[in-house]
């Protein structure tokens, strides 16, 4: 791993995906028309951006503005992620990103502030603070593809390893008890694999201070991981093409139960 490494860009466009390409422009031209000079810069980060996206992968976006969004500025934004969502390509289905306060980018939030917010899957923008994590902050600034605008390193301070290891340990713990206790589900094959390989990324970032890509957190698990839990991991990659079909398909019952006692592992191991 490089901290310095520099973005893979592809000839003729940002990504290896021309359809993808005229997405992130609509997006990029877009945002732009609609904030001004409230839009300090606009970023590809997530898988595209530690590099092992792939035809499956979510495209994980951010926008950092000067100010808060006003009204008119938020329609101007609805609208436009309602056209982008109708354009003829699945890509236009997949954005997933917020809309940052500069302010609130630079360091962490301890109180989780609600970002406008656009989904998976979702064309309108709601409130949610899914992005306001040290995990967003450390791979947009490493990792992030400037669309526009400033380089994430002007915008985002650096994030200590040990605060990165203590928000991934709390977040094994928090997704963990709603997993166990049933109250977020892994019946199906989207999730219960997702789950398997989160998991395998986060006692990762326990021993690197990094987040590294899905690949390498399952290498790593297979790697560094008992024997007895390698066959899980290599069935939750081989399941993870097609994660919209997966979704509604549900999981084996004996790997459900497997993952249960993976996490518990997981949790134990690390601390």
């Amino acid at each position: 791993h490089r901290a310095d490494r520099q973005p893979v860009r592809h000839r003729g466009g940002m990504t290896q995906f021309p359809d993808l390409d005229a997405v992130l422009g609509e997006l990029t031209a877009g945002v732009q028309a609609a904030l001004g000079e409230n839009c300090l810069a606009v970023y590809l980060q997530g898988s595209f951006g530690v590099g092992d996206a792939d035809e499956h992968s979510d495209v994980d976006f951010m926008v950092v503005v000067r100010q808060n969004l006003d009204e008119a500025e938020l329609r101007a934004l609805q609208a436009l992620h309602g056209r982008i969502y109708e354009m003829e390509t699945e890509w236009a289905r997949h954005l997933e990103g917020s809309y940052f306060p500069a302010a609130l980018l630079r360091r962490e939030d301890p109180a989780l502030t609600k970002l406008w917010y656009l989904d998976n899957t979702a064309r309108v923008l709601e409130r949610s603070d899914h992005d306001n994590s040290l995990v967003v902050r450390w791979v947009t600034r490493q990792h992030g593809l400037t669309l526009a605008g400033l380089p994430p390193q002007a915008l985002i301070d650096p994030v200590d390893p040990d605060d990165l290891r203590r928000e991934v340990r709390g977040v094994m713990h928090t997704w963990g008890a709603e997993i166990l206790e049933g109250r977020y589900g892994i019946g199906n094959r989207w999730a219960q694999p997702f789950a398997v390989l989160s998991y395998c990324r986060m006692l990762q970032t326990l021993e690197t201070g990094t987040i590294e890509s899905k690949p390498a957190g399952m290498r790593w698990g297979l790697a560094h991981l008992e024997a007895r839990w390698h066959g899980l991991i290599e069935r939750a990659w081989a399941d993870r093409p097609d994660p919209s079909t997966k979704v509604r398909l549900p999981a084996d019952p004996a790997d459900v139960d497997a993952t249960l006692a993976f996490i518990r592992y997981a949790i134990e191991l690390g601390g």
